[in-house]
This record gives C-alpha cells, sequence and structure tokens, in this order.
C-alpha cells in the first residue's frame, strides 16, 4: 500500500511539475478572467457560509489541505481568521516555502500528505480543498483524504469544497468529481453544493473584452464547470 501511495504521489508531483510551465500567467491576478473567477468565488463562499450562520471568522480553527502558496490562507486572514488558528498542508515543499515567505508567521503550514494529517480529531471549525480531489486519479487515496479531513472537523463544522466536476479533455493529469462522488466521499452530511466559474477556455477569450458578459455568462450556470460546496458534519 506504502509503493502504490507513493507511486501516486510521484505521478502528482510530476503532473505538477509539468502544469506549472503555464501556471503563472493563468493564475495571475493580472488575467482578467482569474480576477473575475475569484471575485465570484469569494461572494459565493461568503454568501454560503453567512447563509448557514457563520459571521466571524474571528474564533474559527481553519485547515486548508493542498494550500499551495496559501492565497485562501490569506483571504481568511483578511476575513478575520486570526494567524494562529490557520493551519495550510501542501504535498509540495516548494509551495509550502512560497507560503511560508507570504503569511504571518504565526500560520501553520507543513509539507505533507493529507492522507494522514496528524492534527487532533475534531479540531477545526472549517477545512478547505481547493482544486485538489481532481488531481487524485487513486480512489483509495480521496477516500482517505476525504476521511481524514471529516475525523479533524467538529461536529457541525463544515468542509468547504471548491472544484471541477468536468473532464478536462487537453489535460490526463485530472479527472472531473461529479456531485454522486462527493456524496460518496462525504456520507451522512448535509451537502450544499452551488455551480459556479464560467468554464476557464470561454471565460479567458470573453473576459478580455467584457467583464460584464463574463458576468452574464456565468450567472446561467450552463457554461459553469465548478462546485463550490459547504458539506456540514452532523
Amino acid at each position: 500500500m506504502i509503493e502504490f501511495k507513493n507511486r501516486e504521489e510521484t505521478r502528482i508531483r510530476e503532473a505538477y511539475a509539468r502544469r506549472q510551465r503555464g501556471a503563472q500567467a493563468t493564475y495571475s491576478f493580472f488575467s482578467p478572467s482569474y480576477v473575475l473567477q475569484v471575485q465570484e468565488r469569494e461572494r459565493a463562499l461568503l454568501s454560503m457560509l453567512s447563509r448557514h450562520r457563520m459571521e466571524s471568522f474571528e474564533e474559527k480553527k481553519i485547515l486548508e489541505i493542498g494550500c499551495g502558496t496559501g492565497y485562501w490562507l490569506r483571504a481568511f486572514l483578511q476575513w478575520g481568521a486570526l494567524p494562529e488558528n490557520v493551519f495550510g498542508l501542501d504535498l509540495l515543499s516548494e509551495r509550502i516555502e512560497q507560503a511560508r515567505q507570504l503569511c504571518p508567521c504565526d500560520v501553520h503550514l507543513e509539507c505533507g500528505n493529507a492522507t494522514a494529517l496528524g492534527l487532533p480529531e475534531a479540531s477545526f471549525d472549517l477545512v478547505l480543498q481547493s482544486t485538489v480531489f481532481t488531481s487524485i486519479l487513486d480512489l483509495e487515496m480521496k477516500d482517505r483524504i476525504a476521511i481524514e479531513m471529516l475525523r479533524v472537523l467538529k461536529p457541525g463544522g463544515f468542509v468547504i469544497w471548491y472544484d471541477f466536476f468536468v473532464d478536462n479533455p487537453r489535460n490526463p493529469d485530472v479527472r472531473g468529481v461529479r456531485k454522486s462522488e462527493i456524496h460518496r466521499l462525504f456520507p451522512g452530511c448535509q451537502i450544499d453544493l452551488r455551480q459556479i466559474t464560467l468554464a476557464p477556455p470561454i471565460g479567458r477569450l470573453v473576459a478580455r473584452y467584457s467583464p460584464l458578459v463574463y458576468m452574464l455568462l456565468s450567472r446561467t450556470k450552463i457554461l459553469c464547470t465548478h462546485y463550490l460546496g459547504l458539506i456540514k458534519k452532523c
């Protein structure tokens, strides 16, 4: 089992190394489509949390698996979370090093595999994953990560889910995660999913000419490719 896990880890590392070559321009705040995508996602998440009666992050403990360079961690700090209550984990050491440079020193950052978090049971109010599960092709690894996310989550706490459900025919290293699989991964939970994010190839084209058209197309949901969700541990 360890050998199989290591094979999947190696595959993921190699896939991210290949993807990194073109990622800088795609995920740049100088890209109009990326800015619109982030703004829409943040507004939608805060609205969903508000509907679920979350009014403050000040006393909430927050964990992100696959935190990358810490964008979401810093967003929660801007929204009122305390640095000592914010934790991030990523498989890639170079991303954790970047996150340490960008985040306050009290934020807890660790390089590791989310199949074994090494954190106390029922210790977090929010556990976030953003485009992590689509990068994992091994079903057993997905299952183990979902189990760990629920293990460290307090009863009544939320898994925040953001990931795409449409396969990318140009990228064999990822696989869309559909609604039925999300329900399988988190059995016994209350799951609130919202379709969001205009398909990136369309979004990049439209945003160059009209942010208004981008937003209107996104609101129709027909061309959206991601789920933003709150998964409540009962």
